[in-house]
């Protein structure tokens, strides 16, 4: 994938933020990977913090409305893995100091 526009997707991302911890999904580590085909098709692989979080759908929808904007992006879709496990040392020094860690 164009790095470029790898970038510009992982920025997208940091506009979508955690409802219920208030930071975005990019600096609290749940982002795994990010795949755009030739045709626009983008699949975002991410974990949450814990399993069976009420709110994927929630971050799927906000996930959408973040790479719309986007020329590159025709559609997305949310994959979500569990390998590997989400951890607090997966978060940036950013996230960390957000929520006092």
């Amino acid at each position: 994938m164009n790095k470029k526009v790898e970038a510009r997707i992982m920025d997208a991302l940091t506009t979508v933020i955690d409802p219920e911890l208030r930071v975005d999904i990019v600096n609290l580590g749940l982002i795994n990977g990010v795949d755009i085909n030739t045709t626009g098709d983008v699949t975002i692989n991410m974990t949450l913090t814990t399993m069976g979080c009420p709110l994927i759908s929630v971050l799927e929808e906000m996930i959408d409305e973040a790479l719309k904007i986007l020329p590159e992006v025709k559609s997305t879709r949310v994959e979500l893995t569990w390998e590997p496990a989400w951890e607090i040392d997966r978060m940036s020094r950013y996230a960390k100091m957000a929520l006092g860690l």
